[in-house]
């Protein structure tokens, strides 16, 4: 599952990733200055509740990844007819949760996908870089790990087999990335298919989850960790009350196996099922529709040394009855491998036991096992001229890009990719209106300001810039560009 913050939807499906919403800002304004979100919650729940929550605040973390551009042809020049669609590089906003307290960080795959680097923030504050030590990216989990001065407060986990329908549960995480909040609801419904894998074993949740949720915690009133916030379905990019997490059970396993293993490899039969309807149990002769029935057999594969044939129904496995395919299929992947296993089939109307041994899954692209795919932090270019193409302000100039006529400093026409003006987000069409202490008005005075910078030894400079687009904040910015590595 390879998903960034984005609106689009398969069926209705978005995940809860994602950086503060356009227009959020002017809703919070209009609404008047918020507050926290988590001493909102806080002040609304019973004090042993408020004690509680308050304690497992240090667990949970707010992460935001840099997730850097593709590479794009060296000039974006608002003049001529070949202009370049270049994206700037973007930050992921997400949530994880501790699971060591050697620093040791779980999340959502999709949170650190494409990621160079990945900076966590906790409660109190404080901020450290991290880095991703393992992922299994089929069943959307990944391992961060920071570097505590201290040892950090770590999760309980609970038992999520034994989490029902109707249990009260709250929500920690970085939703819309304004930061940690708190929302509360109950246990909507378990064993959710949203159809991502062929794991999908989801509980649902009524608790607000929105984008940057992804990858935190779902806590129990006990205050353990029942469910990893992974996914929403919404008709719109906001929360519907439908809330969906990867169950404790799993996200342990898979955890578990990460730090052991540095990778995910489960245990592997050689094998497609499907579930068992009324009308295939009909056909089949059965009374009641029950276990999942093959649908392929690889011949090299530990099903096919054990006997197993296509149309054959396997109702037990390791002396357990799945309650469907997608369990099975869960059961067969946290197998131990090479320990041989019993299964139940039905063939021809007939029980009988074969005995399996499962293999660790083949390595090829596609499998459940993933290891950590580095990201090379995108080159930085410090040219003489910080990648700036500008023009002296004219009216010609002004008429193009619809500035206003008494519009004083110098045009920026076009910004090199890979520079620090372009991952600041400078525009074609910005002014700079002034750069350190002095007024500009010709690109000479601008370019004599950047060499004095670099004469002082200077990493950076002070640029003031009046943007061309329309912004919540409008009027001039100021921004500091790097003018040596």
């Amino acid at each position: 599952m390879r998903y960034r913050f984005r609106p689009a939807m398969r069926s209705g499906l978005a995940f809860a990733t994602g950086s503060l919403l356009p227009g959020l800002l002017l809703e919070l304004l209009l609404l008047g200055t918020p507050r926290p979100a988590v001493a909102q919650q806080m002040e609304m729940m019973p004090p042993s509740q408020t004690e509680l929550i308050r304690g497992l605040l240090p667990t949970v973390v707010n992460l935001t990844s840099f997730v850097g551009a593709a590479a794009g042809p060296s000039m974006n020049a608002a003049s001529g007819t070949d202009t370049p669609n270049q994206d700037h590089p973007k930050t992921v906003k997400g949530s994880g949760f501790v699971i060591d307290p050697s620093g040791v960080i779980l999340t959502n795959y999709h949170v650190i996908d494409g990621a160079y680097d990945v900076e966590v923030m906790f409660s109190d504050g404080m901020r450290v870089p991290g880095h991703i030590m393992a992922t299994a990216q089929r069943v959307d989990l990944a391992l961060v790990k920071v570097e505590p001065h201290k040892p950090l407060t770590a999760i309980r986990w609970a038992d999520s087999d034994k989490v029902e329908i109707g249990d009260t549960v709250f929500a920690i995480g970085n939703p819309l990335g304004i930061g940690l909040s708190v929302t509360s609801g109950i246990v909507s419904a378990l064993n959710r298919n949203l159809m991502d894998s062929p794991y999908d074993d989801f509980i649902q949740t009524d608790a607000a989850i929105n984008h940057g949720n992804s990858g935190g915690p779902l806590f129990n009133r006990a205050g353990e960790v029942i469910g990893v916030d992974t996914a929403i379905i919404s008709p719109t990019s906001g929360s519907a009350g439908l809330g969906f997490a990867i169950p404790a059970n799993d996200a342990k396993f898979v955890s578990t196996r990460l730090l052991r293993d540095g990778e995910l490899r489960p245990a592997y039969l050689g094998l497609k099922i499907e579930e068992v309807t009324d009308e295939i149990a009909s056909a089949l002769g059965m009374q009641q529709a029950m276990g999942s029935i093959v649908a392929l057999v690889h011949k090299d594969g530990p099903a096919a040394a054990a006997g197993l044939q296509v149309g054959d129904v396997i109702l037990t496995y390791a002396n357990q009855t799945p309650r469907d395919e997608r369990a099975l299929l869960r059961d067969i992947a946290k197998s131990t491998i090479g320990e041989t296993v019993p299964a139940t089939i039905l063939r021809a109307g007939h029980q009988q036991t074969l005995q399996f041994t499962p293999i660790a899954w083949p390595a090829m692209p596609g499998t459940p096992g993933s290891s950590v795919q580095k990201v090379a932090r995108p080159a930085m270019l410090v040219p003489p001229n910080l990648g700036l193409s500008l023009s002296m302000l004219t009216g010609d100039l002004r008429a193009r890009y619809a500035l206003q006529m008494q519009q004083a400093g110098v045009l920026v026409d076009g910004i090199a990719s890979g520079t620090d003006a372009f991952d600041h987000g400078l525009m074609p069409g910005d002014v700079i209106l002034r750069v350190q202490d002095q007024d500009v008005a010709t690109p000479e005075q601008v370019q004599a300001a950047v060499d004095a910078a670099r004469a002082q030894r200077k990493a950076f400079i002070l640029v003031l810039v009046q943007p061309k687009t329309t912004q919540q904040n409008p009027g001039p910015r100021w921004m500091a560009l790097r003018v040596s590595l």
